[in-house]
């Protein structure tokens, strides 16, 4: 079977009747796949020497359950135990339920384009593609009266300035190794920045997906965004590693940590049951033979 995919949207906090949606959170994993989400820990890729790290029995003891439903309840708790009971998701292909990508391309620039503007622009070719031409959601609520100056966006990569092409939009990005807390930042905002720049970079584009968190964690309770854009990465940056534990260790900490940002947000009187959480990521991975899983692209099935 070929896929094209992969998104998978979770969206929580529509429930049926459900009180007005005031504010909206919107969350992307990098490449994280469909059959992880349904299915949980894949065991013929963590029983495959060229992904588990040399450390096979390490991903059984965390990760592996007799059945698909109890595996993915064990990498993904709050997906399972939450979301799926408060919120809706989709993208299950075992039932019939496709959520593709519609962009030729199936890489990340023009997935997030995709995600961000709703509509694909098959110009958008590539990962080092110029500021985005088109106008994003988060650009668009911010020159609406009620939303401006109260939309900010963190993502571990940096082509994240350019997808949100945050010169025309003026809304804050901060992307990879960027500080955080702008001119005045919290004592917090200040000890994640030195961590940050004294931290050691795996990765020349990307930081490591705790400094995003931590920096968006930040900028919720003190800002109070409307809107508030958070990107991980590292699910894709271990795939393309072939690094299969370390893809499953990232999942599960965005799922507890998306856990934590639902927590904030009921706990907080001024986002508590009006707050909508949309979740979802770029693109899928190769699946037409076991390999392929760890990249992905218009060539690849």
């Amino acid at each position: 079977m070929k896929y094209r995919l992969l998104i998978c949207l979770m969206l929580l906090g529509l429930i049926a009747g459900a009180q007005t949606t005031e504010h909206i959170i919107i969350i992307t994993t990098d490449g994280f796949r469909w059959q992880e989400l349904f299915r949980g820990m894949d065991p013929a890729l963590a029983s495959d020497k060229r992904f588990n790290e040399d450390d096979s029995a390490l991903i059984f003891r965390q990760y592996n359950a007799p059945t698909p439903e109890e595996r993915r309840q064990k990498l993904l708790p709050f997906f399972w135990n939450t979301i799926a009971k408060q919120g809706r998701i989709y993208g299950n292909r075992s039932l019939g339920n496709l959520v593709n990508v519609s962009n030729p391309h199936w890489f990340s620039y023009p997935g997030y384009s995709e995600i961000l503007t709703g509509h694909v622009d098959a110009a958008i070719n590539s990962n080092d593609y110029p500021p985005n031409p088109h106008v994003t959601l988060p650009e668009f609520l911010n020159n609406q009266p009620r939303f401006q100056n109260k939309v900010a966006a963190f993502g571990a990569w940096n082509a994240f300035d350019r997808i949100l092409n945050e010169k025309r939009s003026g809304i804050p990005v901060v992307s990879a190794y960027d500080v955080t807390g702008g001119t005045k930042p919290t004592e917090k905002e200040k000890l994640i920045n030195a961590m940050l720049q004294n931290s050691y970079k795996m990765w020349q584009e990307e930081c490591m997906d705790v400094f995003t968190h931590y920096a968006a964690m930040e900028h919720l309770k003190t800002k109070k965004p409307k809107v508030l854009y958070i990107a991980y990465g590292e699910t894709d940056e271990w795939a393309h590693g072939w690094k299969y534990r370390s893809y499953l260790d990232a999942a599960h900490q965005v799922d507890k940590w998306i856990g934590e940002i639902w927590a904030y947000v009921q706990s907080d009187p001024e986002y508590r049951n009006k707050t909508t959480l949309f979740i979802t990521t770029d693109h899928g991975r190769g699946d037409s033979e076991q390999y392929k899983w760890t990249s992905h692209g218009a060539d690849i099935k």
